[in-house]
């Protein structure tokens, strides 16, 4: 089956990162850019972004070599997003130290032409009234996915239920579920989040895995178990890129099957990525890398019920 096309809407930035493992000064990061090196490795990717006249070329490069289509990843004079954050000792918290959104302050998503009819489409982490700019200019995809974050949630949440209405799949964590419906009990917030729109709703859990309901019932995994972990930065949109690329490969379906395939791709995905520093986990990896993780996940939840 050929692997259908992927557009990913979202941020490049570079990222200062300091946590127990180490640091990185100004390393590539941002949305756009962990979740299209994740599902390159699946599927042609095309990326809307914008980047300033710092960005560096070395990145620039390091995009074209993986095979991303970078049409729409414009280039304007300033300078790049740049964000900066401390992990806690356990990694499960993070300060964020600075964010300078440059360039990024200003972006208005404007699709190439050939972009608009791609079948796949992430709206990332980016305002709500940005999603909605893209919906209005795509062309019945077939499969619509969304993330988002807590500031968006108590700044846009008018918005943010209208690009609900055209969404098929819904990314967020437990404290973004609960603080969207007023839900204290996830499950009943995932519920909730549901009859707005998405068929799917994929709650992250960091390292305690993921949980999924579907039109069919919950369907939850573990995380991998990564023995050492360095920078969890981007497991959330490596998680997504592994997830939506898989669903590509396969052709868009949303099939029961399909989708706990899909998600136990992202999972072992997001295990290489936080294992190294910014994008490094993702620029060498292998499908068979992350065929032989798939497996293990499969094992560990595989169990015989005595009659």
């Amino acid at each position: 089956m050929t692997a259908l096309p992927l557009l990913v809407v979202g941020s490049v930035a570079l990222d200062t990162v300091q946590t127990p493992a180490g640091e990185r000064h100004e390393a590539l990061g941002g949305s756009a850019s962990y979740f299209s090196l994740a599902a390159i490795r699946y599927a042609p990717v095309r990326m809307v972004a914008v980047a300033g006249s710092d960005f560096p070329q070395p990145f620039r490069d390091l995009f074209r070599d993986q095979g991303i289509d970078l049409e729409g990843l414009r280039f304007q004079d300033g300078r790049t997003f740049r964000w900066g954050g401390r992990y806690t000792e356990d990694m499960n918290g993070r300060v964020t130290l600075f964010t300078e959104l440059n360039v990024f302050e200003s972006f208005h998503p404007d699709l190439p032409t050939r972009y608009r009819e791609t079948p796949i489409v992430l709206l990332a982490n980016i305002a709500p009234q940005l999603q909605l700019e893209v919906v209005r200019q795509v062309e019945s995809p077939r499969l619509v996915a969304l993330d988002t974050m807590n500031y968006w949630i108590e700044s846009s949440p008018d918005d943010l239920r209208r690009v609900l209405q055209h969404t098929d799949i819904f990314f967020l964590n437990e404290e973004e579920a609960r603080q969207f419906t007023g839900c204290v009990n996830v499950l009943r917030a995932a519920r909730e989040i549901q009859r707005m729109g998405p068929s799917l709703i994929v709650i992250k859990r960091g390292e305690h895995g993921v949980l999924c309901l579907t039109p069919r019932g919950w369907f939850t995994l573990p995380a991998f178990p990564v023995e050492e972990l360095r920078d969890p930065t981007g497991a959330g949109d490596s998680f997504a890129g592994g997830t939506l690329g898989f669903l590509a490969s396969r052709g868009g379906e949303l099939g029961e099957e399909d989708v706990r395939q899909a998600l136990a791709h992202g999972t072992a995905v997001a295990s290489h990525t936080v294992e190294r520093f910014g994008v490094d986990g993702l620029t060498s990896l292998t499908r068979e890398a992350i065929l032989e993780r798939v497996r293990q996940v499969r094992e560990v939840t595989r169990f015989e019920l005595d009659a």
